[in-house]
């Protein structure tokens, strides 16, 4: 039973030393570096190795020390207030004091050497200490950049030291013409000459160049600088003359819009002025047009009522004349039938005088002849009167007289026979019978 316990014990006693003391021995000799820190590693004969993390790194406990230092970047606030370099077209200094709010960036080197510096003179001052130490030198530095530069050359992303040229308020309202003093400061560090080049920022060039060496002396680089606001009276003033300037020339756009729009509204309502003028005009003319429709209407009217009565009347007429020609027709034909039948009792008549004068014979003839002398002789006297009787005798043997006694008789005979024709009493006929008749 003790034989029991007492092993059990040696294998719990095994299994704590290798779950605790191992790994915790293990852990002495490689040590974990976390990403953003640098392990650094003197052995006993003098030599430094430095682990970048993350990674791990060798150690002897006894034989080795170690430490860490920051790999990550420090961000410097920076206030800097100071005159710049501004000169008159005289060569008199007329510096313009201003006020630059800066962060600039640093960070530990990156050779061996700079990371060796930095551990041994910044990362060995306390962490206050540390950013103290970093905005003086800075500060320092952006205090004569702003003595090397111009006013403009401060509020410009791009300029060059000796090129740029500026207007500043002179005395009695005027503005005096200022150029930059040239800024020339030594490149202590031939590694970042190339990079320093590319600098947007005339500032940050500058402060770049003068305090790369107390940087480099400290173990740090120069990143970057951040200009967050440059201020100063010169560039109030030119803010407010550039509001005011903006706000005019707001209001002159507003100006020339309104006045446009004004402009606009005129065309529009002349456009519309136009148009009703033309659309009156148009009424009128349609007024006018209609009226002499409406005359032509009224003409065409008239002549359709005149042509309407003509064919009436013409209607009328031709009834007239179709009633005239029919009566006509109708009297014509009585007067056919009436002049017939007295052309039959004629043709009778004288067949019947023929009748009697076959008949009577020369008798009768005379007979009735001396019954209508009392009628006819004053005919015969008429006739005998207006006769022009010439008488000429041939070679024949007839005689005047004879000759003037045959032509007296046939004048005699001529209106006998149209008298006895003409009362119709050859036959012994009355006057109502030839009226019946």
């Amino acid at each position: 039973m003790d034989a029991f316990m007492s092993s059990g014990m040696v294998i719990v006693g095994v299994v704590a030393f290798v779950i605790v003391v191992i790994p915790a021995v293990v852990a002495k000799f490689l040590r974990n570096v976390e990403a953003g820190e640098i392990r650094l590693v003197s052995w006993l004969a003098g030599t430094t190795l430095i682990y970048r993390g993350p990674g791990k790194s060798k150690e002897i406990p006894l034989l080795t020390t170690g430490t860490t230092i920051s790999s990550k970047v420090i961000n410097v606030d920076l206030d800097i207030t100071d005159q710049t370099a501004d000169i008159d077209e005289t060569g008199t200094p007329r510096p313009i004091k201003v006020r630059v709010l800066a962060s600039a960036i640093v960070s530990v080197g990156d050779t061996d050497v700079l990371i060796k510096t930095a551990a041994n003179r910044f990362f060995s001052k306390r962490d206050a200490d540390q950013i103290s130490t970093l905005t003086d030198l800075l500060s320092s530095s952006g205090r004569r950049a702003i003595n090397l530069l111009t006013h403009d050359q401060l509020f410009s992303a791009k300029a060059t030291p000796s090129a740029s040229r500026s207007l500043l308020p002179g005395q009695g309202g005027s503005s005096t013409l200022v150029k930059a003093a040239p800024a020339q400061v030594a490149v202590h560090d031939p590694a970042t000459a190339a990079a320093m080049e590319d600098e947007d920022d005339p500032l940050a060039v500058i402060i770049r160049k003068a305090c790369s060496r107390e940087l480099t002396d400290l173990g740090l680089i120069f990143n970057s600088l951040n200009i967050k606001i440059v201020q100063s009276e010169v560039a109030e003033a030119r803010r407010r003359q550039s509001a005011a300037e903006a706000q005019a020339n707001a209001e002159i756009v507003a100006a020339m819009q309104s006045r446009r729009a004004k402009e606009a509204q005129l065309e529009a309502e002349r456009a519309i002025s136009d148009k009703q003028r033309e659309l009156e005009q148009t009424k009128a003319s349609n007024a006018a047009l209609i009226a002499q429709a409406e005359a032509k209407r009224q003409e065409a009217a008239g002549l359709q009522r005149t042509a309407e009565l003509d064919a009436t009347q013409i209607a009328q007429a031709r009834a007239d004349a179709a009633k005239v020609r029919l009566e006509a027709e109708a009297s014509a034909d009585a007067d056919a039938i009436r002049i017939r039948r007295v052309a039959d009792a004629t043709a009778e008549s004288i067949q019947k005088v023929n009748a009697a004068i076959q008949a009577g014979g020369e008798a009768y003839f005379r007979y009735r002849q001396i019954e209508m002398l009392p009628t006819i002789g004053p005919a015969i006297a008429a006739a005998l009167a207006q006769s022009k009787m010439i008488t000429i005798t041939g070679g024949n043997g007839d005689g005047a007289a004879e000759t003037t006694t045959n032509n007296i008789t046939q004048v005699i005979q001529t209106v006998l026979a149209a008298q006895m024709f003409a009362k119709g009493n050859l036959l012994g006929t009355d006057d109502s019978t030839k009226g019946n008749t």
